[in-house]
């Protein structure tokens, strides 16, 4: 079980421990709050989680509002472990990229990998322009598009502080997947290659046609070696205990065996970017 899942369920306890102690059955729990019987079932077991307003109501059905807060703190660190976009972005894109930045200028060892897309420190400007674009369309959340590839292209300065260890491995479908422009996608190949070149990121590509020890199931960014951050298409997770880190390092352990670098990766970036330069 992952913490996000421990903190989850633990706060389902604690949600029956004061519904028993009202003396309420689940029924008459869900009916008082106007919900589907099922919700409360799912809430308590972990299956579902709550919103700071159904917790602040489950508090005062049971004639515990005092509890209401404890259980909103609760809400607060499991938030900090699985967060939906919606959320995650209420504030803007430029608040989003600030929020990483700093966990960035706080980290020594960033370790990262991307399966379908170049990864934030390597965009250019444009094809940030294009990822961001798409979230704000898919999330609906503020479109501070502009404030938001200003503060990703900010965040690319850690790429030369000596004082930090990066290393960025990309799968070859994140080089050959189009999300903007086939102008956008050579400038972007283009300004890949010249990091390569310049040995910026410690970059390495994972050629499709590489023998893998491991499946690269998604992309993922390891803070530290002891927390990794992974973004689904519903929400951005937050990982720091030890089970479920340690498989994360050794699936990055394993595809940088298997990656190309120098020489090797730069001809694969030129035939990624042959193929878009002929569209």
């Amino acid at each position: 079980m992952t913490d996000y899942q421990t903190a989850r369920a633990s706060l389902g306890v604690r949600l029956r421990e004061l519904r028993e102690e009202a003396g309420l059955s689940g029924r008459e729990l869900a009916a008082r709050a106007g919900w589907h019987p099922s919700k409360v079932s799912r809430l308590e077991r972990g299956n579902q989680t709550a919103a700071a307003a159904d917790l602040r109501r489950w508090a005062l059905l049971c004639g515990r509002s005092e509890a209401a807060e404890g259980l909103v703190a609760q809400l607060g660190a499991l938030e900090t472990h699985y967060t939906g976009w919606r959320r995650r972005l209420a504030a803007g894109n430029r608040a989003r990229q600030r929020n990483a930045a700093a966990l960035e200028h706080r980290t020594r060892t960033l370790h990262i990998f991307e399966s379908v897309c170049v990864p934030g420190l390597l965009q250019t400007p444009a094809y940030a322009r294009a990822m961001i674009g798409r979230a704000v369309e898919l999330y609906g959340t503020p479109a501070d598009i502009e404030e938001g590839v200003r503060t990703r292209m900010e965040r690319r300065t850690i790429l030369q502080d000596r004082e930090r260890q990066v290393r960025i491995l990309l799968w070859e479908p994140a080089l050959r997947t189009r999300h903007t422009s086939a102008q956008v996608q050579v400038e972007q190949l283009d300004h890949l290659a010249a990091c390569i070149r310049q040995g910026i990121g410690g970059i390495g590509v994972v050629p499709l046609a590489a023998a893998l020890a491991v499946s690269p199931m998604h992309g993922f960014w390891i803070y530290d070696e002891e927390r990794v951050i992974v973004e689904t298409v519903s929400a951005e997770l937050y990982l720091t205990d030890d089970d479920a880190v340690e498989p994360y390092r050794r699936v990055f352990a394993a595809l940088s065996r298997a990656a190309a670098s120098g020489h090797q990766a730069l001809e694969i970036v030129r035939s990624a970017r042959a193929a878009f330069a002929e569209v």
